[in-house]
């Protein structure tokens, strides 16, 4: 990027170090604190408990709750996380037992546990959640929440029943004061009305063919494959785009699969395509229309892989969706601007990501500030909090978390509408009141997908 570029790196930014956290108002006589006594913990239990559950969300969960159980179909990943939960929970004199787990419904089955925390590959996401919901449990559950649109109707229809409390792991509606500024800038018409939004979310990793493989001792690979058709383990060496990683259909590499996942549109889209919908307060409708390319690492027949040995999510992708108000976004998997959200209106633009919020807007904030007030009214003026806290907060409260389930569902319908799309490779008409493909009964059926049997998701 050259530094005339209006949204160089020597432009104006605002940095996100002290990070603005948004939350959920407590009630007077609600309050979640780290004290000793049961009542005022929740107890959790943690299934998938791979490198996202031990990098991350494990450290949130353990400020204001203690883990009590842990299930994972890998056995190497219950016994590190299992040991790492007992060494964390003891040096804060948190003496809990923590029981071990292959199959996650010995956990739903505890009546003391009260949240559940899901961190498997999302092909899984949908069955333990409704799952745990019916069992009376609250539930986190890491991003992107389903593998298919359908998935998210029927988790609504659950949440509708049961009234559970469900956040979604997509931390940058709490994380970064760079996406708020932005949003309670739109809100504010500092950007005049929106007409364009350019998403860019970064290109998809390929691999090498990969060969067949005895599965890894302790790995229930037929649990791991779940609704999944039925596939051989197969693996191979890492790629600098895999990050050391070993390439396989399995763990860290889960996503490259369209599965299980996908693919990068609904990994960085599930972050990105939210905020966007969530600025232009469209997190409760959908596009008029998607069309758009894209190219894959493997062949493809009808949409679908035709090589099972090699990664194949579209590695790059140019999307457009048409919004109701004249609203046109862009989904790309490279553009000229640095990866995040730019967005444009009949009064200027500006580009946001996690890092900085540039353009001639942001640097007219000097001069003519929001008011002071403008980030919290974004979440009705409650409080800034982080992400964890405002689902601990809510489980007490009983009130929507930042990150629910009804807003991150329509998230992604666009992403998941964008890759069929581009999978079947024409414009794809969509009714959002309906919820339907419109005029296109092959599109139609790509809402949901065969899920093999004993592994139904029942509503």
């Amino acid at each position: 990027m050259s530094k005339d570029h209006p949204f160089s790196r020597r432009g104006f930014v605002l940095g996100s170090g002290a990070a603005a956290l948004v939350g959920c108002q407590k009630r007077p006589d609600a309050q979640v604190v780290d004290r000793p006594g049961r009542s005022n913990r929740p107890l959790v239990g943690c299934i998938g408990a791979g490198s996202r559950w031990s990098s991350e969300i494990a450290g949130q969960v353990m400020k204001y709750a203690d883990v009590a159980a842990i299930c994972d179909v890998d056995g190497s990943h219950r016994r590190m996380a299992r040991a790492n939960v007992l060494n964390h929970q003891a040096k804060r004199a948190r003496n809990i037992e923590v029981t071990s787990h292959e199959d996650y419904r010995a956990v739903l089955d505890r009546k003391d546990i009260d949240v559940v925390v899901i961190c498997t590959p999302e092909h899984w996401h949908t069955k333990i959640l409704i799952d745990a919901m019916r069992a009376g449990k609250d539930v986190f559950c890491e991003k992107p929440l389903t593998l298919t649109i359908d998935e998210g109707k029927q988790i609504i229809k659950v949440l509708d029943q049961t009234q559970r409390i469900v956040q979604v792991g997509t931390q940058q509606r709490s994380s970064s004061m760079t996406f708020l500024t932005a949003i309670a800038m739109i809100r504010a018409g500092r950007l005049g009305q929106i007409t364009n939004v350019e998403i860019t979310i970064g290109e998809a990793p390929t691999c090498p063919p990969l060969s067949v493989r005895r599965i890894p001792f302790g790995l229930n690979w037929e649990k791991w494959l779940g609704q999944a058709p039925e596939a051989d383990y197969v693996s191979g060496p890492s790629t600098d785009a895999t990050r050391g990683f070993v390439n396989s259909r399995c763990h860290q590499n889960f996503r490259w699969w369209y599965e299980y996942s996908g693919g990068k549109m609904t990994d960085w889209g599930a972050h990105h395509v939210d905020i966007a919908q969530w600025a232009l307060d469209m997190d409760h409708t959908g596009p008029l229309w998607v069309e758009g390319t894209g190219t894959f690492p493997v062949p493809m027949k009808e949409g679908h892989p035709t090589v099972t040995n090699r990664f194949n999510t579209a590695t790059h992708f140019d999307v457009t969706a048409q919004f109701p108000g004249g609203v046109t976004m862009k989904i790309l998997s490279h553009s000229s601007n640095d990866r995040g959200i730019l967005f444009t209106g009949t009064k200027g633009r500006i580009l946001v990501n996690r890092n900085r919020l540039v353009g001639k807007p942001v640097e007219q904030l000097k001069d003519n500030p929001l008011p002071q007030d403008a980030l919290r009214q974004i979440h009705g003026g409650r409080p800034l909090k982080g992400h964890m806290q405002n689902f601990m907060d809510c489980v007490a409260t009983r009130e929507q978390p930042v990150s629910n389930v009804h807003s991150h569902h329509r998230t992604l319908t666009t992403c998941h509408l964008a890759n069929i799309a581009i999978r079947l490779g024409r414009r794809i008409h969509w009714d959002a009141e309906k919820q339907e493909i419109a005029g296109d009964e092959q599109a139609n059926s790509w809402q949901t997908r065969e899920q093999r049997k004993g592994y139904e998701i029942d509503v």
